[in-house]
């Protein structure tokens, strides 16, 4: 499976975005949806993502809907008081919508758990595209069955983190890099109630690659990185990701997306 590294420096805003990682329990490990892009749509075509997508005008539309329902103010949940309370709301709002677009499955405001913000950075890393994305966790609902939309998306699966992490690394599926490092994350937890709790608690961290290119090799730098700015290493999983047949990887290998 072959991925196209993008070359140019972007210039435009990066548009806000909601994503959400629906998770079940199966034994012996956690499973993660995750839902395959078609060829002809113009973001990630032919990934494997998790569902979500930008958030649209219409988004800040229910604002005293989504407050109502959180029992919280949207941007503590978020961890981001400087956003405006209908902004904050539309990505909630966003995150649901485009959910129930993609997989059937309905969500409420309150089952959603913060979990990251990526924001894609100017230097070319993998997509000609800008996103500030807010990554949001959840339990698939009982008795809901989650299914493919046949266009925007095109197949579904349901994997532990590691084996899909593994497929990635095998070039079998496509992954971005927040994809790959969520994963990185989720399979340090045996469950979907260990997932939620390490979410809930520790404060939603902002995560803005470096990108370093060496002789035409390509770099991704993540917090903690001796060539990141932010010296804190803020999420569990490799502190870098270089570019080695088609993909992404840790420097010392595989079983570096384990270790702390």
């Amino acid at each position: 499976m072959t991925t196209l590294l993008n070359d140019e420096i972007i210039t435009t805003p990066p548009r806000d975005a909601a994503t959400v990682i629906l998770l079940r329990d199966a034994e012996p490990d956690v499973e993660v949806l995750l839902l395959k892009r078609g060829n002809s749509t113009t973001v990630m075509s032919n990934a494997w993502v998790f569902p979500g997508g930008k958030v649209d005008d219409a988004d800040f539309n229910h604002t005293e809907q989504i407050t109502a329902s959180l029992g919280d103010t949207p941007q503590a949940l978020l961890a981001e008081p400087e956003l405006s309370t209908a902004h904050a709301s539309a990505l909630f709002y966003a995150a649901c919508r485009e959910t129930q677009e993609e997989t059937g499955v309905t969500l409420k405001p309150q089952q959603l758990t913060p979990w990251s913000r990526w924001i894609t950075p100017n230097e070319p890393s993998m997509m000609k595209k800008r996103f500030d994305a807010r990554f949001f966790i959840a339990r698939m609902p009982t008795g809901q069955t989650a299914v493919h939309d046949g266009s925007e998306t095109t197949d579904s699966r349901w994997l532990t983190p590691r084996n899909a992490l593994e497929a990635y690394c095998a070039n079998e599926i496509t992954l971005a890099p927040p994809q790959i490092m969520t994963l990185a994350a989720l399979a340090r937890h045996p469950d979907t109630a260990a997932c939620l709790a390490f979410a809930t608690s520790q404060a939603t961290y902002c995560i803005q690659p470096g990108v370093l290119k060496d002789n035409g090799n390509r770099t991704l730098t993540y917090p903690g990185d001796i060539e990141h700015p932010l010296d804190e290493h803020l999420m569990p999983g490799p502190t870098r990701l270089t570019w080695k047949d088609n993909h992404f990887e840790p420097v010392s290998g595989f079983e570096a997306f384990f270790k702390d």
